[in-house]
């Protein structure tokens, strides 16, 4: 098993300026406009992002939720083994909000599907859209593309692409495996 760095430390945290940089761009002072963190791996952005909008760009009312996707998936039965959830914690109004989701990479589309369906338990949002730091764009099972994207990948299905975080794995990097 092979592995090849995507993006470095110093690369992630560009990206995530550039990222934060196109939402404050699209969404002003964030007064109509709610971040959610896909679970489990798009809360480590979703929190990264948020922080720095608060800490670096001063917007003071950035409302961050979680969304749990697991009983929402189309494949959640399929497995031998049985899921853990995670905790969806959406304290905030989505009715007649802008909604960006958050995901660390997307692949087939399946988890922000599912994601879509969830929200509706929450309210009507007035306007949805993506972010994510990775896009693997040759990969789609479903219609779905990003709004905002750190960087494409081409990946084929023999590969994975993994994002480490510092608050979870001690590193922000981003490696492309060949398994």
């Amino acid at each position: 098993m092979s592995q090849k760095v995507l993006l470095n430390s110093k690369e992630v945290n560009i990206t995530l300026h550039r990222l934060a940089c196109q939402l404050i761009e699209n969404h002003d002072d964030f007064s109509e406009t709610v971040l959610i963190g896909i679970q489990p791996r798009g809360k480590f952005l979703a929190d990264r992002l948020a922080q720095m909008l608060r800490d670096e760009y001063h917007i003071t009312n950035i409302e961050l939720g979680y969304l749990d996707i697991t009983f929402f998936r189309d494949d959640f039965r399929r497995g031998d083994k049985p899921l853990e959830a995670n905790t969806t914690i959406i304290d905030f109004i989505v009715e007649d909000k802008n909604v960006v989701f958050i995901d660390d990479v997307l692949y087939t589309g399946r988890s922000i599907r599912s994601a879509l369906t969830a929200i509706q338990s929450f309210g009507r949002p007035k306007n949805v859209e993506l972010l994510t730091l990775i896009d693997r764009r040759f990969s789609r099972h479903l219609p779905i593309q990003p709004n905002y994207r750190g960087r494409q990948v081409d990946a084929i299905d023999n590969q994975k692409v993994k994002v480490n975080w510092v608050e979870n794995e001690g590193e922000d990097t981003v490696y492309l495996i060949d398994r």
